[in-house]
């Protein structure tokens, strides 16, 4: 089959003669081949495992081969199936292919023409496969705390899962504000500790000469202050995850003392003489460019290289593309919410505006803004004279008039409450809040039958489900 790993093909057929010649046919393939030889056993096998491909005769014993299909696509089962059968006839190829049958095989017929219908059939299951994990990672909207959609963050979320399972120690690097603590807490969720501890140090917010008791803890009476033992950072994140934040701050001696640690996983507690082993995974952030902090002598390059082992770069807001619209939509609704306001979306004026800005503080500066507007101001919609400085600044001069908003803001007002030639006037929103009240919808007009809805849209059902997935994630966030 040209492939490194076996595939699994399922034949579903009642003759022991025939399928006893399939069998042969196939032997030489690298494939693992199932047999069973009613429809009923066919159900019981599919519902604990999905074969790559499989080889259905429509007679069958107990029943219909048609029914076991029609059984498979009520659950949106992957493998691919190829009808096989003596009574071939336009009408049955037809309704087969209609349910999703990839191929027509007729009785009889050779090793030859039966090697390269599975072929071709493995070749398109993996080809299905290819292009669902494609459309999953472009489609992905929001990721462990992330929102976004933009190729930068597909590409940010692709790292995170390569890396996670690992226990590599990971450098994220990025601009203030861009989420790097937001991506230290995801690759710890997506891996094998996130049942464990997750310990964050902010290097650069406790002063240095308490940041290695910060870390490695103190015995009582280490130095004036400490009236009792204190475990730190490096203690309570045994077993789980430890993320130094700002690593770029830390001075050089305690550089030395968290390089051996970094490369035992022993250490001493500040006053203490007893060495402790601890198991953690390493990660740690800066905004800076950590080698022109080394040339610059400011960070060691043996810690650099220790601890530079799979980097991660966080692209800046302004860098995003459309992705400012949605994030600023999911913080109007958690702080209209707290707040007791009204707000539900943002003019097209106010979009534009703070689409158009360069947003230097990143995700952390749009998330006051919002907060900003939010306690000072209330209504149904963020209007542009709403916005605080410096982003009013690229509100165009004249466009706002005595009562706040620009011209077009009143319009389009007044055609949402009145309608324009009695129908209401579609507002215009995010994209891919659009794409989840119309998906809601479909599950609501199907009863909650998310395949019926799938069919409806004429995507997959995996692609709601993930959809779904993805909007709890923003929800709980």
């Amino acid at each position: 089959m040209g492939s490194e790993l076996t595939a699994s093909v399922l034949l579903v057929e009642d003759s022991e003669t025939l399928a006893a010649t399939y069998q042969a046919y196939l032997s030489k393939e690298n494939l693992k081949l199932a047999r069973v030889a009613t429809g009923g056993a066919a159900i019981e096998f599919l519902s604990k495992q999905s074969p790559q491909v499989m080889l259905l005769d429509l007679n069958l014993p107990d029943m219909g081969g048609m029914e076991v299909l029609e059984w498979m696509v009520e659950r949106s089962l992957p493998t691919s199936v190829i009808i096989i059968t003596a009574y071939g006839s336009v009408d049955i190829a037809v309704d087969s292919m209609r349910l999703g049958v990839v191929d027509f095989i007729e009785k009889p017929f050779d090793a030859s023409r039966l090697k390269v219908t599975v072929n071709n059939a493995l070749n398109l299951h993996k080809l299905k496969s290819l292009v669902e994990n494609y459309q999953a990672d472009a489609g992905r909207d929001s990721f462990h705390g992330f929102i976004g959609s933009s190729l930068a963050m597909q590409n940010v979320y692709r790292m995170i899962e390569a890396v996670a399972p690992s226990k590599a120690t990971v450098f994220i690097t990025g601009e203030s504000g861009t989420g790097k603590e937001v991506c230290a807490e995801a690759i710890h969720k997506q891996g094998a500790r996130v049942d464990k501890p997750f310990v964050a140090i902010n290097c650069g917010a406790i002063p240095k000469d308490l940041m290695e008791s910060e870390i490695f803890g103190h015995v009582k009476g280490a130095f004036t202050g400490a009236s009792s033992m204190r475990a730190g950072a490096a203690s309570q994140a045994h077993g789980g995850t430890l993320f130094l934040d700002e690593i770029g701050e830390m001075d050089m001696e305690l550089q030395t003392k968290l390089l051996r640690f970094v490369q035992t996983g022993r250490f001493q507690k500040v006053g203490g003489s007893q060495e402790e082993q601890v198991d953690v995974r390493f990660l740690c952030a800066t905004n800076r460019d950590p080698w022109e902090e080394v040339q610059a002598g400011r960070f060691r390059e043996d810690l650099y290289y220790r601890l530079y082992v799979v980097p991660i770069h966080l692209p800046p807001l302004r860098e995003r593309g459309l992705d400012v619209p949605g994030i600023a939509q999911k913080f109007l609704r958690r702080y209209a919410k707290e707040e007791g306001k009204q707000f539900r979306r943002f003019s097209s004026l106010t979009a534009t505006v703070m689409s158009n800005y360069d947003w230097p503080g990143n995700v952390r500066q749009l998330q006051n803004v919002i907060r900003n507007i939010c306690v000072l101001h209330d209504g149904k919609e963020v209007l542009a004279s709403q916005l605080p400085p410096p982003i009013n600044q690229l509100v165009p001069e004249g466009a706002i008039g005595k009562d706040g908003r620009h011209p077009e803001e009143v319009v389009a007002e007044e055609q949402n409450e009145a309608g324009v030639n009695g129908t209401s006037q579609y507002q215009i929103q995010p994209l891919w809040i659009t794409e989840k009240e119309a998906i809601e919808h479909a599950i609501d007009h199907c009863d909650g039958n998310i395949p019926k809805a799938a069919e409806l849209l004429d995507v997959s059902p995996s692609t709601i489900y993930r959809k779904k997935q993805s909007w709890e994630e923003v929800e709980a966030s």
